[in-house]
């Protein structure tokens, strides 16, 4: 199946979703529409109507996939919480930072929910922005 790009609205950005059925292979917050369906899972969590992504998978998530581990130590995160990235390490048998990279490098945000990873003392950083992040926290702890 070839793989579809779409966006929907979160605040002022467009989150850009590229998926194929249920797997989604990337996910991004820009400054930008782009024309085209988004998997009814994502418009639903974040409208703040779905906790769960789950039926959704990522193309991280492969077996072999770089930082695989840290993904899905990542992905059992439970809606409305949050864990530091040293939590995230003693998960996935690593160190903190590589967590730090993993999350950076991260191709499909929401589905592996790295908004939930934060530094012991705050929020941690969030590509683009990290304003994207403390409203997708927020989200989810006003609707738990």
């Amino acid at each position: 199946m070839e793989p579809i790009v779409g966006s929907c609205r979160f605040g002022l950005w467009s989150v850009e979703v590229t998926a194929s059925g249920t797997t989604v292979h990337r996910v991004r917050f820009t400054t930008s529409a782009v024309a085209g369906p988004v998997p009814e899972q994502i418009l639903k969590f974040l409208a703040g109507k779905a906790r769960d992504l789950s039926p959704l998978t990522s193309t991280a998530l492969g077996q072999g996939y770089p930082y695989e581990a840290v993904y899905k130590a990542v992905r059992e995160i439970p809606y409305g919480e949050t864990a530091t990235y040293g939590d995230i390490a003693r998960r996935a048998g690593t160190i903190p930072r590589i967590v730090g990279l993993a999350m950076k490098r991260n191709p499909t945000p929401l589905v592996i929910p790295c908004h939930r990873v934060v530094a012991y003392n705050g929020i941690g950083g969030f590509t683009p922005s990290p304003e994207i992040k403390a409203a997708l926290l927020k989200l989810e702890q006003s609707h738990r």
